[in-house]
C-alpha cells in the first residue's frame, strides 16, 4: 500500500523482454540491500516485486497482465520513473491509499502553466471515466492528485510546483501516456450502486 506522495525516481537503464513477460533494471538512489529483495514498489504507479538490487540497479519482472494494462508496453531505456516504497505502521499518510493496481492509462492532451502551477489535461476510456469524480483524489505515474475537472474526454489535475519538481510529470508533454490508479472508494462506491440496481 501507497499514499502517492514521491520522494525519489529511477531511471530504466535496461529491459528483458521474455515470451510472457519482461524484467526492468532501474538506477535509483534508494537506500535498498538484499534483504529488501521480494519488497513491493511503486514505480510510476505500479506495484512491482523487487527481484534484485547490486550497486544500486533495481530489477523487476513485470507479467503481460501488467504491461497490458499500463504504459509500461512502451517503457524505453532512460525514462525516468516515480519511486514509492510502501507504507510503515505509524507513518502519515499525506495524499491518499493507493494500491499500485493500475486501471488504465491516460494521454496528456495539453500542458498549460497558470502562474507558478501547472494544468495537466488527459484523455482516458469511458468506461474508466465514469469513476471519476470532481474533487476526488487521482493517482498519476504514482502520484496522488485532485481530480480540478472532470471533462468530456477525461480530466483536468493542478499541480504545484514542488509536486512539478519532485516527480516526473516535469518531463511529461502532449502525447504522453501515463499510469492511472482511480481512487478505490470511488471505485468501490460505484460497484456496490452497480450491484443494486
Amino acid at each position: 500500500m501507497f499514499n502517492g506522495i514521491i520522494f525519489n525516481k529511477g531511471t530504466v537503464v535496461d529491459i528483458f523482454k521474455r515470451s510472457k513477460g519482461i524484467n526492468i533494471f532501474l538506477k535509483s538512489n534508494l537506500k535498498l540491500n538484499n534483504k529488501d529483495v521480494g519488497m513491493s514498489i511503486a514505480c510510476d504507479g505500479v506495484c512491482l516485486t523487487l527481484i534484485s538490487i547490486k550497486k544500486k540497479i533495481m530489477e523487476f519482472y513485470l507479467s503481460n497482465e501488467t504491461i497490458k494494462r499500463s504504459k509500461f508496453k512502451y517503457l524505453k531505456i532512460k525514462d525516468l520513473l516515480n519511486l514509492e516504497l510502501p507504507l510503515k505502521y505509524g507513518q502519515k499518510i499525506s495524499g491518499h491509499i493507493c494500491q499500485g493496481h493500475i486501471d488504465t492509462t491516460g494521454k496528456v492532451l495539453s500542458v498549460k502553466k497558470v502562474d507558478k502551477s501547472y494544468i495537466f489535461d488527459f484523455q482516458i476510456n469511458p468506461s474508466a471515466r465514469k469513476s471519476i469524480i470532481e474533487k476526488a483524489s487521482i493517482c498519476v505515474n504514482g502520484i496522488s492528485l485532485t481530480v480540478s475537472k472532470v471533462t468530456k474526454k477525461g480530466f483536468q489535475i493542478w499541480v504545484i510546483p514542488h509536486t512539478f519538481k519532485l516527480t516526473n510529470l516535469s518531463k511529461i508533454k502532449k502525447g504522453s501516456l501515463v499510469n492511472i490508479e482511480i481512487d478505490i472508494i470511488s471505485k468501490y462506491v460505484k460497484n456496490f450502486f452497480n450491484e443494486k440496481k
